[in-house]
């Protein structure tokens, strides 16, 4: 195992703005399925000799992902992706558990879009471990126009980062429909506490969704277009079709299947979650503006 050495697995957009600021102060490489034009960019088998890796793989494909390739030879282990997983339920704090033991891996949450952080521009993360060595390894790695802070609650920030997603969804439907900033500011406030009742019945703590991995990131997220999730909303809210929508797209919306996950678990856990509920509905094809009249007769 090369000691020391950090690389970055997955280059969409998010992959490689943070193999940007992971290299301001040291060699950082950086692999995905498809060769890219990007500096250190190696191979998968060189990657996963690193001591240090950062994974930044879409959600619904890690699984899948870690039995075909992973094999645990001691390495840290930093997660840059958001969701839960649409066919099991399952968080992805559970999915790397079986293949990682918890001491060794970290889960990064907090308001941070690709876009910006590959310019350079200032933002606070939170890395997420049961582990705060997996904090003080990391944060060293990361450039002075990036905050790091530490929390405990792994849990809390799993379930922030993947709700979010639903909830900007939410949000550009709202804007899309033109219902205005009241309405949209009404939306996410509510929102946020849909969200920490989710999060409540599985253990996350409070002050997760009051910080940076909730609060913090679901402003961000559900108020610009630079969030692909809200651009989905949006595209929704004009009766465009869900295929054509993510085509036009061509990234990933975690939010979209992550919908379709929190609902199947509000139905096993018997948790209240009218917006998710009806972003989903949505989803499958429900008229935006029959989910308004009916969220706004609950």
């Amino acid at each position: 195992m090369k000691m020391g050495a950090i690389a970055v697995i997955g280059a969409g957009k998010w992959g490689q703005a943070l193999h940007f600021a992971l290299s301001f102060n040291q060699e950082c490489y950086i692999t995905s399925r498809t060769k890219k034009n990007i500096k250190n960019f190696v191979d998968l088998d060189f990657a996963l000799d690193c001591e240090y890796l950062v994974i930044a793989i879409p959600a619904q494909e890690i699984r899948a992902w870690l039995k075909q390739n992973f094999k645990f030879k001691g390495q840290k282990i930093l997660v840059a992706s958001k969701g839960i997983e649409a066919d099991t339920g399952a968080f992805l704090n559970d999915i790397y558990s079986s293949f990682i033991p918890d001491e060794n891996i970290g889960f990064i949450s907090g308001p941070s879009f690709a876009a910006e952080v590959i310019k350079a521009l200032p933002c606070a993360l939170v890395i997420n471990s049961v582990s705060k060595n997996i904090y003080e390894e990391y944060s060293k790695f990361f450039p002075n126009f990036i905050k790091t802070y530490y929390s405990s609650d792994v849990i809390g920030a799993e379930v922030a980062g993947a709700y979010k997603n639903v909830l900007a969804i939410a949000s550009g439907i709202c804007e899309g429909l033109e219902l205005g900033k009241n309405a949209q500011a009404s939306l996410i406030a509510r929102g946020l506490v849909e969200m920490y009742r989710f999060g409540k019945h599985f253990g996350a703590k409070e002050s997760s969704f009051l910080g940076l991995s909730g609060a913090g990131d679901l402003f961000l997220t559900a108020n610009s277009t630079m969030s692909r999730n809200y651009r989905v909303g949006l595209g929704l809210a004009k009766n465009r079709t869900l295929k054509d929508i993510l085509d036009d797209l061509g990234e990933v919306a975690e939010g979209v299947k992550t919908a379709f996950a929190i609902d199947k678990l509000s139905i096993q856990h018997d948790i209240y979650l009218p917006i998710a509920k009806e972003v989903k509905l949505i989803l499958e094809g429900k008229n935006p503006k029959d989910s308004l009249k009916d969220l706004l007769n609950k």
